[in-house]
C-alpha cells in the first residue's frame, strides 16, 4: 500500500470519469493549435511580402514565410542539417538525463534533510542565480573538451529548476502520509518509495518541463559560442553569412524541438499521475 492508495474512492472515480470524458479533447486541442500556427504564418507572410514598415517596427527586412519554407526544403535535402540535428539531440539528451537524475536526488535530499539544506542547499542558492551560459569559460577551463563543456552547461541549466521544483513538492507532502506508513512499521526507505517519490511526481514533472526548456536555451547559446556542429552553431553561422532564411530555419527548428520535448515530458507526467483529479481544461 502506498500513500496514493489513501485517495478517497469518490475522488478516484471522479478522476477516472474526467479522464474518460476527455478522450476526444486532444484532437480538438490540436485543431486549435494548428489553426493558431497557420494564422501566425499567414500574418508573417502578409507583412513581409507587403513590405510593411512602420516608425517603430519593420517587416520589410525580414525573409518571408515562403522564402524560409524554400530554404528549409533545401536544408532537409542536405546531410549537414540532419547531422546538426542529431548532434544537438545527443547533447540535450545526455545533459538533461544527468540533470534529471541529479536534480531529483538533490531535490528529495533538500526537502527531507535539514542538514542537506544547510550545507548543499546553501551552495545551490549561491550558484543558482548565475546564468548557466556565463559558466562557459569555467567549463572550458575545467573540462577536457568543448563537447563535454556544452553537455555540462546543458545539465547545469536544467539542474536548478528540477531541484527547486522537487524540493518544494517534497516539502508540501502531507505529514499524515508519512505517519501512516510508519505506523505500519515502515522505515525511511519505505517512506521514500511509498510516499515521497509518488507524492512528489507532479513537482518532478513540473521541474522537468521547465528544465528542458532552459536546457535548450543554454545549449543553443553554448553551440553558438564554442560549438562545431549543432542547430545553434549552424544558426549563428548562417547569421554571419547573412543567410537570413537559414537563420529562421534554425530558429524554428529549435522552437519545434523545444515544443516536442516539453510535450513528451508533459505526456509522461500525465500518464504517471493518472491518480490526480483533473478538471476539464
Amino acid at each position: 500500500m502506498t500513500a496514493l492508495d489513501s485517495l478517497p474512492a469518490p475522488s478516484v472515480r471522479r478522476a477516472a470519469a474526467t479522464g474518460a470524458g476527455r478522450r476526444f479533447v486532444p484532437s480538438a486541442t490540436w485543431i486549435v493549435r494548428i489553426a493558431v500556427v497557420a494564422a501566425a504564418i499567414a500574418v508573417w507572410q502578409l507583412l513581409t511580402t507587403r513590405h510593411i514598415a512602420l516608425s517603430w517596427i519593420r517587416f520589410d527586412t525580414l525573409p518571408s514565410a515562403s522564402a524560409v519554407a524554400e530554404r528549409f526544403a533545401q536544408s532537409v535535402r542536405a546531410g549537414e542539417y540532419w547531422l546538426d540535428l542529431a548532434q544537438s539531440l545527443i547533447r540535450i539528451g545526455t545533459g538533461f538525463a544527468v540533470a534529471a537524475a541529479l536534480g531529483i536526488a538533490a531535490g528529495v535530499a533538500l526537502g527531507r534533510s535539514r542538514t542537506a539544506e544547510l550545507t548543499f542547499g546553501t551552495l545551490i542558492e549561491l550558484v543558482r542565480p548565475i546564468p548557466a551560459i556565463a559558466l562557459v569559460p569555467v567549463m572550458i577551463l575545467l573540462l577536457p573538451s568543448s563537447e563535454a563543456g556544452m553537455v555540462a552547461i546543458t545539465a547545469t541549466a536544467a539542474f536548478f529548476p528540477i531541484t527547486v521544483s522537487v524540493r518544494h513538492a517534497v516539502r508540501a507532502l502531507p505529514v499524515v502520509w508519512e505517519e501512516s506508513v510508519r505506523t505500519q512499521g515502515g522505515g525511511d526507505l519505505a517512506v521514500l518509495w511509498r510516499v515521497v517519490l509518488p507524492g512528489a511526481l507532479p513537482g518532478v514533472f513540473s521541474g522537468l518541463s521547465v528544465g528542458v526548456g532552459v536546457a535548450w536555451i543554454c545549449l543553443v547559446s553554448a553551440e553558438m559560442i564554442s560549438g562545431r556542429l549543432g542547430v545553434g552553431y549552424r544558426t549563428w553561422q548562417s547569421y554571419t553569412l547573412v543567410d537570413y532564411p537559414a537563420v529562421f530555419v534554425g530558429m524554428l527548428t529549435i522552437g519545434v524541438l523545444g515544443f516536442l520535448t516539453s510535450a513528451l515530458i508533459e505526456l509522461g507526467g500525465r500518464r504517471a499521475t493518472r491518480w490526480l483529479p483533473r478538471g476539464d481544461r
